[in-house]
């Protein structure tokens, strides 16, 4: 028997073609034109410039499944990981700072994590590639 189309499941859908879609963005730039700019902030902080390219697993491809909905769940852990290490890299000093009309300097990528958490939290509901069967979503 076919289930009734539930606000919730529509809701999680928006919530993954959201923050997946608008996060792919980034992604697709420094596919691209390449990671040096995240190559040089690593090397700053004192880490090997291959880990910048962990940016693409959560920039493009972290993305990319929390959208189709297969395996969202972890996928949205590894792009929060992903966003808690750009806030910490490469906005240490705004952490504590309030722009020029009042927000809160990482906002956004504050926005982009919490956003990854609650998908890794709800999973990816009825319309995905997993149909929210999944442990993994």
């Amino acid at each position: 028997m076919a289930r009734a189309l539930s606000t919730e499941d529509v809701g999680k859908l928006v919530l993954r073609v959201a923050v997946g879609g608008l996060m792919l963005f980034h992604g697709m730039h420094k596919v691209l034109h390449g990671v040096s700019g995240v190559q040089t902030l690593m090397t700053n902080k004192g880490l090997p410039a291959f880990v910048a390219y962990g940016v693409y697993v959560g920039e493009v491809i972290a993305p990319l499944l929390i959208i189709a909905g297969k395996w969202s769940r972890p996928a949205a852990i590894v792009f929060a990981f992903n966003m808690a290490v750009a806030i910490v890299a490469a906005h240490p000093s705004d952490i504590l700072r309030l722009g020029k009309n009042g927000e809160w300097r990482i906002e956004l990528p504050l926005l982009y994590m919490l956003g990854a958490v609650a998908v890794a939290l709800l999973g990816p509901g009825r319309f995905s590639v997993s149909r929210g069967k999944s442990r993994l979503g």
